[in-house]
């Protein structure tokens, strides 16, 4: 049995679980939420969040990506989100990494040049400062005053704002 076989057999005994619902498509909370794909982030436990309350956007890095703001117009301009949280965290694999040794082991690995940024940085409260002014300065996006981003400490799992001018 393969890890998405065993996946497949949780869903059905969690499907059975429940009753049938239909939540709005639209978040009750008005809120995406960008963040890092790591799996020791759980956001929805680490916020108090039910499904149906919030879009949550994941990312190597939780870049805020030409992707992700293209996700964030959708959410904005159809879906209601006025809000937008930033959750970066500690010990990011994407500190482990650099532009160019990465581009350079995707280039030699398939002869390709990637045609994405890679992102990579060392200090976390600067990325997250740099993603904050991505999404204040997309001019694709209708609500860009209640944005604040944060750093998840995934030792004692929690958050910490980072100001920014």
């Amino acid at each position: 049995m393969t890890v998405i076989d065993e996946l497949l057999a949780n869903n059905q005994e969690f499907a059975s679980s429940l009753s049938p619902q239909h939540l709005d498509v639209r978040p009750s909370r008005q809120l995406a939420i960008v963040t890092c794909m790591d799996s020791r982030l759980d956001v929805f436990s680490a916020l108090g969040l039910r499904d149906g309350e919030a879009h949550v956007l994941r990312n190597a890095g939780g870049v805020v990506s030409d992707d992700v703001i293209r996700s964030l117009a959708v959410s904005q301009r159809r879906l209601g989100t006025r809000e937008v949280m930033l959750i970066h965290h500690t010990d990011c694999g994407m500190q482990q990494i650099t532009d160019d040794g990465f581009r350079a082991e995707l280039q030699e690995a398939t002869g390709l040049a990637p045609g994405f940024a890679i992102e990579s940085f060392t200090d976390v409260e600067a990325n997250v400062r740099q993603s904050v002014q991505r999404v204040r300065l997309s001019p694709f996006l209708l609500h860009r005053d209640l944005v604040r981003g944060f750093v998840y400490n995934v030792d004692d799992h929690r958050l910490r704002e980072v100001q920014v001018g």
